[in-house]
C-alpha cells in the first residue's frame, strides 16, 4: 500500500489541467475564475486554500458574514471551549481535592465563560480570512445559487446581485439543525446547539431531545455546571454508531456523573411558557403520556444537509430521498457538468474533517491528480469526558457481516498514567481480521481519545496490523501505552492486564 500511495502522489503531480505550480500564479480578477466555491466551512475554505495553492483562481461565496461555517460559529469549536470550561469548573469544585488541591467557593460566571469562548471563535475565523488573503482567494461575503452554463448568482449582505462565472463550481454548504415537530424552538428555552451554546445562565433542569454525539456533549457541559440534566432517547440505546461494548462502559460512566437517560422514549409536544418548558413525553411504540417540566430544553435529533436557495433543482443537480447531493463518490462531480460537492450535503458522516478531506480531494481531482478518501479511515469522536473515539467496523457490523475476526482489549484502569492522574474511566478495543490481524476497528473510552485514535487511524490507512502497533515502541508512562497493550491483548497477549 505504500508504494501505490508513493505511485499516486508522483502520478499525480502531473495533472491533466495546466495550472502552474502552486505559489508562482499572479492573482487573477479576471470574470471568469477557475473555481467558484459556495460555502466556507471547512470544507468550502479548506477546499479555497487548496485550490489556490494549486494554481487556480478561486472564489469563495460565504453568506454568514463569517468564515468557518457551523463548526467554527455555532458548533466544534465554540462547544469545545465550553466543555473545557465545564470540565475546568468540575474539576476544581468536586476534583482537585483529592490531589490535595482545595479550593472553596468556587463558581462559575457565565458570561465569562461565554465571553472566552466568543473571543476564541472570533480569532479563529479572522485566522482564516488572513489564509484567504495569504493566498489570494476572493472572498464573497454574500447567498450563492446556481444559474447554469458555470454561473453562479451571489447575492450580497445588503441584496445586491452580481452573476459570476466559473470553469468549475463547488457546492459546500453543509447542514442545519433537523426540526422536531411539535418541538418548535425558539432559542429562548427551546434550543437547537446554537442556543445551547449561547445561555446565559446554568438552567436547574434541562431536557436533552437525542442521545447522539451533540445531546451529550452539550448535556455534559450544562450537567457539569449543576444543571440537572435527562436525556430523552427514542431508541434502546445511545450513540447507535458505536460499538455497543464501548457503549455500556460510556453510559457508565456518564450515569455517574449525574445525567439521567429516558430510554425509548419520545417528545411529542413542548410549550414555552416564559419561565420554563412543558414538554409531552411518551414511549417510542406508544403508551401512556406523561407531562415533563424544565428550564431549557435542547433539541438534538441530528442533521440535515442545507440547500435551501442553492437552486439546485432548476440547475438539474440530482438528489436523493434524504435531500443529500448525488455524486460520484471518485471525483465529486455531480449530475451536472463542472458542477462538484462535498461535506455534509453529500452521503456520509457529517463532520468537519471528512468535509476537510474531500474539500482538498475535490479540487486536486479538478487540477487532475490522483486521489481517494478512505472512508473507512474517517474517526468520530465524543469529546465528553472521557473522550469516546473510534474508526473503522464495530463489533456488531464484523458480526453481521459474517466477518470471522479477533477482538482485545485493554482497561485505562491499568495503564500508569491515567491512575496516576485519576482518570483510569475507559477502554482500549481492537478488531482485527482473525487471518491477516489487518486492523478492522480500533474503539477508545478514555480521557484524550480524539488524540490517542490518530495511530490506528494511520495504521488502517495502511492496511497495517495490531502486531504493528504492539511492536512500536511507546513512550512511558502515557495514556497511548493502553493502545499498544490493547494491540498486544488482540494479536498475543497484554503485558499489564
Amino acid at each position: 500500500m505504500q508504494l501505490a500511495r508513493a505511485s499516486r502522489r508522483a502520478l499525480g503531480l502531473r495533472g491533466a489541467l495546466a495550472f502552474p505550480p502552486a505559489g508562482q500564479r499572479a492573482f487573477s480578477a479576471a470574470p471568469e475564475q477557475d473555481v467558484i466555491i459556495i460555502g466556507g466551512g471547512p470544507g468550502g475554505y479548506v477546499a479555497a486554500i487548496k485550490a489556490a495553492q494549486l494554481g487556480m483562481s478561486v472564489t469563495c461565496i460565504e453568506k454568514r458574514g463569517s468564515l468557518g461555517g457551523t463548526c467554527l460559529n455555532v458548533g466544534c469549536i465554540p462547544s469545545k471551549a465550553l466543555l473545557h470550561s465545564s470540565h475546568l469548573f468540575h474539576e476544581a469544585s468536586k476534583g482537585m481535592a483529592a490531589y490535595g488541591v482545595e479550593v472553596e467557593n468556587v463558581r462559575i460566571n457565565v458570561p465569562k465563560m461565554m465571553e472566552q469562548k466568543s473571543k476564541a471563535v472570533s480569532g479563529l475565523t479572522k485566522g482564516i480570512e488572513g489564509l484567504f488573503k495569504k493566498n489570494k482567494v476572493t472572498y464573497v461575503k454574500a447567498a450563492g445559487k446556481l444559474l447554469g452554463g458555470g454561473r453562479v448568482e451571489a447575492t450580497g449582505l445588503d441584496g445586491t446581485t452580481q452573476t459570476l462565472k466559473a470553469k468549475h463550481i463547488i457546492l459546500a454548504t453543509g447542514s442545519e439543525v433537523t426540526p422536531l415537530p411539535g418541538v418548535p424552538i425558539d432559542e429562548k428555552r427551546i434550543l437547537s446547539s446554537t442556543g445551547a451554546i449561547a445561555l446565559t445562565e446554568v438552567p436547574k433542569k434541562m431536557v436533552v431531545i437525542g442521545g447522539g454525539v451533540i445531546g451529550l456533549e452539550l448535556g455534559s457541559v450544562w450537567s457539569r455546571l449543576g444543571s440537572e440534566v435527562t436525556v430523552v432517547e427514542f431508541g434502546p440505546t445511545i450513540v447507535p454508531a458505536m460499538d455497543a461494548e464501548c457503549r455500556t462502559t460510556f453510559e457508565r460512566v456518564l450515569k455517574k456523573q449525574g445525567l439521567k437517560f429516558k430510554m425509548e422514549h419520545k417528545v411529542t409536544a413542548a410549550v414555552n411558557n416564559g419561565s420554563s418548558v412543558t414538554l409531552k413525553v411518551e414511549p417510542s411504540k406508544g403508551g401512556p403520556a406523561e407531562t415533563v417540566e424544565a428550564d431549557a430544553v435542547l433539541v438534538a435529533i441530528g442533521r440535515r444537509p442545507y440547500t435551501q436557495g442553492l437552486g439546485l433543482a432548476e440547475a438539474g443537480v440530482a438528489t436523493d430521498k434524504a435531500g443529500r447531493v448525488v455524486i460520484d463518490p471518485h471525483t465529486f462531480a455531480t449530475s451536472v457538468p463542472g458542477v462538484y460537492a462535498i461535506g455534509d450535503i453529500v452521503a456520509g458522516p457529517m463532520l468537519a474533517h471528512k468535509a476537510e478531506d474531500e474539500g482538498v480531494a475535490c479540487v486536486e481531482t479538478i487540477a487532475g491528480r490522483s486521489v481517494h478518501i478512505n472512508h473507512n479511515t474517517i474517526p468520530s469522536i465524543i469529546y465528553t469526558h472521557p473522550e469516546v473515539a473510534w474508526v473503522g467496523q464495530t463489533e456488531e457490523q464484523l458480526k453481521a457481516a459474517g466477518v470471522d475476526y479477533k477482538a482485545g482489549k485493554f482497561p485505562m484502569a491499568a495503564n500508569s498514567r491515567a491512575r496516576t492522574i485519576d482518570d483510569a474511566d475507559g477502554v482500549v478495543k481492537f478488531l482485527v481480521d482473525a487471518k491477516t490481524d489487518r486492523i478492522l476497528g480500533a474503539h477508545i473510552v478514555s480521557a484524550s481519545a480524539g488524540e490517542l485514535i490518530a495511530v490506528p487511524v494511520v495504521v488502517m490507512e495502511y492496511g497495517g496490523s495490531s502486531e504493528d502497533i504492539a511492536r512500536t515502541c511507546h513512550g512511558h508512562p502515557t495514556l497511548s501505552e493502553a493502545v499498544k497493550e490493547a494491540a498486544l491483548a488482540t494479536y498475543e497477549k497484554a503485558i499489564h492486564f
